[in-house]
């Protein structure tokens, strides 16, 4: 079996640090740990699991300080997490199962990466991240901010998920703050960094100045198909933010770039509702179930929208178009999706009491089923 460094970058994380290496310490060979200014006991829990901790002065460089983590390792892969990502025991297995597997010519790893969840603790957002890399093609991180190693050589994708579960909010005005230093010190940003940075600006608040960016992102050649299609979907929320009439006009440019996401046509969809234009709606909805995703595409995807989410729009639209039989019926299959949520159970009620008064030959008394 391969040898496998664990390497992190760490600032303060006493919360969590104990949390990430011990659900990791037995899956790895060498655990490598560096500090980048802790004040707190972060270092003193982690010298439980390894004497091979490093100080590194901060210099709002993510990817200095994790290449130079990088250049600690010894071992023949070189695997990266954050302090408050987690593997759960069935990502555990999986990872020691496919490490066990693995070929040697692989160079690089793509592991699915969850960073959102719903009130059951399900992925609510995902996408691949390379997670596990050959030491000896001697990976490096490239971008100060939203760093990313740029890969090479044969790649797989395991089923094997790192959780990203926060206990704690870190600065939201750090990676803004670091983009617009390098800005300042006359750096041009590369397409990467510019979808970013727009994505910031977007965060903030500021959505003229984000949608001028994402437009400028949008008109290159060069920038990557999936950040394109999702700076589509960003375009329109920052439109909508705006009051302006190019909201839809930049989810249909997404088409441009690649077959139509679920994410998409919600999005379309919910556009349409607003408007109270339930057919066009439903239209959309159903599109989005017909929408398959591969996630070894990259991309950022919404689990939510190839399921669930369109099943409970569909089935509100048609309540309002007086389909009350197809109502129902996706109601029940959102029920199937989730049938704790919220949403569902109100819905379930509704359609309860409205049989109630059916039977009872009364008019209806609720305002219909809810998104």
């Amino acid at each position: 079996m391969h040898s496998v460094s664990l390497c992190m970058i760490v600032r303060d994380e006493e919360p969590v640090i104990e949390r990430c290496l011990s659900c990791i310490c037995d899956l790895v060979d060498e655990i490598i740990i560096v500090d980048t200014g802790s004040s707190d006991r972060t270092k003193e829990l982690a010298a439980k699991y390894t004497d091979k901790i490093y100080d590194f002065e901060w210099t709002d460089d993510f990817s200095a300080a994790r290449n130079f983590s990088f250049s600690k390792a010894t071992k023949e892969y070189i695997l990266w997490l954050d302090a408050d990502d987690i593997l759960t025991e069935e990502d555990r297995a999986s990872f020691l199962k496919n490490r066990e597997e693995l070929d040697p010519s692989v160079c690089v790893v793509m592991m699915k990466y969850h960073t959102a969840f719903d009130e059951e603790g399900r992925p609510l957002f995902s996408y691949y991240r390379e997670r596990l890399l050959r030491r000896d093609r001697n990976p490096r991180w490239v971008g100060a901010v939203h760093e990313v190693i740029p890969r090479s050589g044969k790649t797989v994708y395991w089923d094997t998920a790192v959780t990203h579960k926060k206990v704690k909010i870190n600065d939201p005005d750090r990676n803004l703050r670091i983009f617009e230093k390098l800005i300042r010190s006359g750096k041009r940003l590369d397409r990467r960094q510019q979808f970013y940075y727009a994505r910031e600006l977007m965060n903030h608040g500021r959505y003229e100045e984000a949608a001028g960016i994402f437009e400028v992102f949008l008109s290159a050649e060069d920038g990557w198909i999936e950040d394109r299609i999702t700076a589509c979907r960003d375009l329109s929320a920052c439109y909508l933010h705006m009051e302006k009439k190019d909201a839809a006009a930049a989810l249909f440019r997404s088409f441009l770039y690649g077959k139509p996401r679920a994410e998409i046509c919600c999005d379309i969809g919910s556009l349409f509702m607003k408007k109270e234009q339930y057919e066009t709606a439903a239209w959309w909805y159903e599109a989005a179930l017909n929408c398959k995703r591969d996630p070894r595409d990259g991309g950022f995807c919404s689990p939510d929208c190839y399921g669930f989410l369109p099943c409970l729009q569909l089935c509100v639209c048609y309540d309002r178009l007086g389909d009350a039989e197809k109502a129902f019926s996706y109601h029940k299959k959102s029920q199937f999706y989730k049938p704790e949520d919220a949403s569902v159970m109100y819905n379930e009620k509704y359609f309860k009491a409205k049989r109630r008064h059916l039977r009872a030959g009364k008019a209806e008394q609720s305002d219909g089923p809810v998104t």
